[in-house]
C-alpha cells in the first residue's frame, strides 16, 4: 500500500497520546523547568549579558537520575515567543519529544507544558528548545541531562562540560543577527566566545586534577554550529561512550582529537597521570587557527599509589541488532548551500527554482531535493517504516558543508563513513557527515511516531535541512 500523511496518522493517532502521569522524579531535580531572560556574566569582569535560560542559569540544572526512574517536569515559557523542549537522545514516547507541530503544540509565552516518561537509557544527554532553535539555543536555553547506569563507572569524580559560544559585542551584548540566509546556507552562525558551563572558556580555566586521580569527564556540544576538535595536551583520555552508549574503552584516535559536533556527546576518562608542570596542560580546540578553551593543573596529594589502567566498559543500553541481510534500503542526497544548491527542487510540493526557493522561501538546502520549512505539518515524512522494520540508510551528502544529522526517538549503528566500514560500529544519534562525503546507517524502527531527522547545525535546520521518518505499527 502507497502510505501518506494522512494514512500514517490514522495508524499511529493512538500513540501520540501522552501516557498516565508518572511519581515523581528524583527529589535533586527540580519539578518545574522556567524558561525567562535575565542577565548573566559570560566574561570574568566584563558587564552581565541578556541571555535566555532555564531557572535563572545558563546552561539549565543538570537533570540527574538512575536508569528506569521516571522524569516528571512542569515547563513554564515566560519568553515573548513560543517554544518547546526536546530531550536530546532519550527515547522518549513520540507526545514528549518536544517538537512543536509535529508531536506537542508549541508552548505559547505564559502558558506551560508538563512533560512525563519512563527512562530507558543511561547516559550522557541534553535537553534544549526545538522552535525556532537557531535563536532559543545560542541565547542560552540548553541544560544537561544525566542518567546514571545501574552499575556505575568507578570513578573519582564525574564532571559535565557543556560547550557551547556567545557571539558578543563590546558590551558583552548579544549580537541580534540571529536568521541571516547567509548563516543558513554557509557554516552556520558561530560564536565569538567560548564557553563551558555558560561562562567564557580560554585564560584563567582549569581543570584541576589530583595526581593518579580518576576523572570521568562527560562533554556535550550544544553549540549552534562549532564542530570542536578537542586536544588534551599530555594526556590520552580513554572514550567509553558516544551519544551516551557505551562503546569498547579506547584512547583518542585521529592524531589525539576528539571531533564533537553539534548535539554529540562523548564521555571520557581522563587520568591524572601526566604528572604537573609549570603553567598545565592545555586542552585545545584544534578548529581553525586553534583556541585554548582550558588547562589541566594538578594540586593536592595523589589519589592512590600508581595510575590506574584501562577502565571497564559501560554497560550497554538495550538496542535491537539490524538483520542487514534483509533490511529495507534507503536513500538521503543532500544538496544545496554556498556553491552547490541544485537548479530545482520542491517546497510544500511545489516544484521551484533554487532563485525561488531562496527569494520565496528563506530556504537553501534539500534532501532528497525537497527543502523544507521548520516543522510545518504539510510536508512528507521522507520516508515510512514498519514498527520493527530493520533499516539501512545511506546518505550522500553533496554539499561543500559538514552536516551532523540527527534522528528523534531511535538509535543507530554506524557502519560505513565515506565508503570505508566503521571499525567501532557504535551506536549514536547524532553523526557528522563531512562534505561530498556519505555515512551509511542501520537501525529498528521500534518506536512509533513521526520523528525529526535534521541537521543540527541549527541555521542548516532553518535553512531547509529538516524532515520527518515515520514509524506505525
Amino acid at each position: 500500500m502507497q502510505l501518506n500523511r494522512r494514512h500514517f496518522i490514522q495508524a499511529a493517532g493512538a500513540i501520540a497520546l501522552p501516557g498516565t502521569a508518572f511519581a515523581a522524579a528524583a527529589a535533586a531535580n527540580p519539578r518545574e523547568l522556567t524558561m525567562d531572560v535575565f542577565k548573566q556574566r559570560v566574561r570574568p569582569g566584563g558587564a552581565a549579558t541578556e541571555v535566555w535560560g532555564f531557572n535563572g542559569s545558563v546552561p539549565g540544572p543538570v537533570l540527574r537520575y538512575a536508569q528506569g526512574d521516571k522524569l516528571d517536569l512542569h515547563v513554564v515559557n515566560r519568553l515573548k515567543q513560543p517554544t518547546t523542549v526536546h530531550w536530546h537522545g532519550m527515547r522518549v514516547p513520540n507526545a514528549m519529544d518536544g517538537v512543536p507541530q509535529v508531536t506537542q503544540a508549541p508552548i505559547e509565552p505564559g502558558a506551560a507544558f508538563d512533560y512525563r516518561y519512563t527512562i530507558e537509557d543511561a547516559g550522557t544527554y541534553w535537553y534544549h528548545p526545538h522552535q525556532s532553535s537557531f535563536e532559543q539555543v545560542p541565547r542560552g536555553l540548553y541544560g544537561a541531562l544525566i542518567v546514571d547506569e545501574q552499575r556505575p563507572l568507578p570513578v573519582d569524580r564525574d564532571i559535565v562540560w557543556l560547550l557551547a559560544d556567545y557571539k558578543l559585542d563590546e558590551r558583552n551584548a548579544q549580537v541580534e543577527d540571529y536568521g541571516r540566509v547567509a548563516d543558513f546556507g554557509a557554516r552556520g552562525r558561530h560564536g565569538n566566545v567560548i564557553t563551558i558551563n555558560g561562562t567564557a572558556a580560554g585564560a584563567g580555566r582549569t581543570l584541576p586534577l589530583r595526581p593518579n586521580e580518576r576523572v570521568r569527564l562527560r562533554l556535550i556540544n550544544g553549540a549552534s554550529a562549532r564542530i570542536f576538535r578537542l586536544e588534551f595536551g599530555g594526556h590520552a583520555p580513554w572514550i567509553i561512550a558516544h551519544d551516551g552508549q557505551a562503546v569498547p574503552p579506547h584512547p583518542i584516535g585521529d592524531g589525539g582529537l576528539l571531533f564533537l559536533a553539534p548535539g554529540q556527546r562523548t564521555d571520557l576518562v581522563l587520568d591524572g597521570n601526566a604528572g604537573s608542570r609549570k603553567g598545565g596542560w592545555a586542552i585545545t580546540d584544534r578548529r581553525g587557527q586553534g583556541s585554548e578553551i582550558a588547562r589541566i593543573v594538578y594540586a593536592g596529594k595523589p589519589v592512590r599509589a600508581r595510575a590506574l589502567g584501562q577502565p571497564q566498559a559501560l554497560e550497554p543500553n538495550r538496542h535491537t541488532e539490524v538483520r542487514l541481510e534483509s533490511a529495507t534500503q534507503h536513500f538521503l542526497m543532500f544538496e544545496g548551500g554556498e556553491g552547490g544548491m541544485p537548479a530545482i527542487g520542491q517546497v510544500d510540493g511545489k516544484a521551484l527554482k533554487v532563485e525561488d526557493i531562496r527569494a520565496q522561501h528563506g530556504l537553501t538546502w534539500t534532501m532528497n531535493y525537497s527543502a523544507q520549512h521548520e516543522h510545518a505539518m504539510m510536508h512528507e515524512p521522507l520516508f515510512y517504516m514498519r514498527k520493527g522494520e530493520h533499516v539501512q540508510l545511506r546518505m550522500i551528502n553533496n554539499t561543500l558543508f559538514e552536516h551532523p544529522m540527527h534522528l528523534h526517538g531511535h538509535f543507530f549503528r554506524v557502519l560505513a563513513l565515506d565508503g570505508k566500514p566503521n571499525p567501532l560500529r557504535e551506536w549514536r544519534d547524532t553523526v557528522l557527515l563531512g562534505p561530498q562525503g556519505s555515512v551509511d546507517i542501520a537501525f529498528v524502527a521500534e518506536n512509533p511516531g513521526e520523528w525529526m531527522f535534521h541537521c543540527h547545525v541549527l541555521d542548516h535546520a532553518a535553512g531547509g535541512m529538516m524532515g520527518t521518518v515515520a514509524v506505525f505499527d
